[in-house]
């Protein structure tokens, strides 16, 4: 048959083995060794990160380096002539979306019939989303009385103290544009997922909004619990809906005018994190992609600015968005769960020991400084970091999508926060699907895919290798697994992301 084929197409089937082996040599494994090089290289920057974080953060401990000592913060003080506290007019905003809001309008107008100054403000349809609300709300004629604006998502819960703490950096520090609290949450020992979640914001507070504050005076506003200054709003262009991530938005262009902003990690504001995987993927892919194209957006505008000196922007540009939004999931996606894996197959391709071992291990153990260090915090920890292995997938899709301004790029879907009666209802209501749909509904092809492919790795190396990367490609297997058929977090069939903005 061999001789026929060769006779008929005029092809020697026997120089498939030769033919294949110089292309190995010469194309595929210098190909895959120059991509093992420039992760190398992105696993440095994203390891020096973490390292300059870590210092920054433990030497402002050292010498004690917090708002209070670098700003004034004293309490504003009651008028004595009139026996009233002598505050300056604030406006507090509650953005809303698929709540009921016949219930929301009946307690506005209850709370104003006992004389509290309270407006109930709907819009007909949802242009802009989020910041779409807030860029309308913010032409309402009682906004120009308010000097500063206090912004809540519906699920958060500040402490009556809330505003003492804050409006005194803003009223005695005219250069300070935010104050941003910290988050905690109310449901973080819901289950794992919210457990792994609650983590990895700490690291985020903790590190990231943190070190901005201390030494750049620059961080990203998280959307919520924070205050801003009307002025600051106004001065950097308003809220604008060009993007899924208005709170980055706003911050970027309020540092290019010059503001300020302060950190308070003291300050705690109760909320609720997603519980189901199916809410906290759309999470994260609004904020990876979101992140990811508006760098692409603002990186000259940044470069190019006058008012903000050299170090500030090589921060906000290499720091903030290079290493931290773009090559930290790019990196773990691409490097760990695709080259390493492949190496496998070709072993003439050659990751240094440091780079696949030695770097991992030593941003864990950083990492285990800044979170909760009680005895089930350990196991916990690497379940932690094969759920954001597995994660870096989704969110490097985003990132891409955000680069490139394509498909999914100006997705918003609001991320469900499920209180007990509102799954009690959805489990209900969902009673009527078949069970064939409620298993589709789970399945994550692209996880299940990876899954298959770092499976099919770990057998090779189990039969053929000799540097034994079967052990963890047969767990990072598993994990992919698991999220594949979305066996993480509670899951709610039939819960939806649909409509309604107020």
């Amino acid at each position: 048959m061999e001789s026929l084929l060769y006779n008929v197409y005029g092809f020697d089937y026997g120089q498939i083995g030769p033919i294949w082996e110089l292309t190995r040599s010469n194309i595929v494994v210098p190909l895959f060794q120059s991509i093992v090089y420039v992760c190398l290289a992105m696993s440095l920057m994203v390891f020096v990160e973490c390292v300059f974080l870590n210092v920054v953060i433990s030497v402002t401990k050292i010498i004690g380096k917090t708002p209070e000592k670098t700003y004034k913060s004293e309490a504003l003080i009651a008028n004595a002539d009139d026996n009233d506290e002598n505050y300056p007019m604030l406006l507090v905003q509650i953005p809303m979306f698929n709540e009921r809001q016949s219930m929301v309008e009946m307690e506005c107008q209850r709370w104003a019939e006992n004389g509290i100054n309270i407006h109930y403000e709907g819009r007909g349809n949802r242009k802009g989303y989020k910041a779409g609300a807030l860029k309308d709300a913010m032409k309402c004629s009682y906004v120009q009385d308010c000097d500063y604006v206090a912004i809540f998502d519906a699920d958060f819960r500040p402490d009556p103290d809330f505003l003492r703490r804050t409006i005194p950096y803003l009223v005695h520090n005219p250069e300070i544009g935010l104050v941003q609290a910290r988050w905690v949450f109310v449901n973080a020992d819901e289950c794992l997922l919210t457990r792994m979640q609650k983590m990895s914001l700490d690291y985020h507070f903790t590190l990231e909004q943190e070190v901005g504050s201390s030494t750049y005076a620059f961080f990203g506003f998280d959307g919520t619990a924070g205050v801003w200054r009307t002025s600051t709003i106004k001065d950097a262009g308003g809220w604008e809906d060009t993007t899924t991530v208005e709170d980055m938005d706003l911050t970027v262009r309020a540092f290019l005018k010059g503001w300020k902003f302060v950190y308070l990690g003291d300050l705690k504001v109760e909320s609720e994190l997603p519980s189901t995987l199916k809410a906290y993927r759309y999470q994260q892919h609004r904020w990876s992609c979101g992140h990811a194209n508006l760098f692409k957006k603002m990186v000259k505008k940044i470069a190019m600015n006058q008012k903000v000196s050299l170090w500030r922007k090589i921060y906000v540009i290499y720091n903030v968005f290079l290493v931290r939004k773009v090559v930290a999931h790019t990196v773990a996606f691409v490097f760990y769960c695709v080259i390493m894996p492949t190496t496998v197959l070709i072993p003439e391709v050659v990751v240094p020991k440091w780079a696949s071992t030695y770097i991992p291990i030593t941003m864990t153990l950083l990492l285990f400084l800044y979170v909760d260090r009680s005895p089930r915090t350990l196991p916990l920890l690497m379940f932690s970091i094969l759920f954001e292995t597995v994660m870096s997938l989704h969110k490097s899709k985003a990132i891409f999508i955000g680069l490139w301004d394509i498909g999914r790029v100006n997705e918003w879907i609001v991320t469900e926060k499920l209180g007990d009666t509102l799954k009690n209802n959805i489990k209900a209501a969902s009673t009527v699907k078949s069970r064939l749909s409620k298993f589709r509904e789970r399945l994550n092809m692209l996880e299940l895919i990876v899954c298959a492919y770092l499976l099919f790795c770990g057998c090779y190396d189990f039969n053929h290798g000799h540097n034994r990367y079967y052990i963890s490609l047969f767990i990072q297997s598993f994990a992919f697994f698991l999220v594949g058929i979305s066996y993480v977090g509670t899951f709610v069939p039939g819960s939806s992301n649909s409509n309604g903005d107020v």
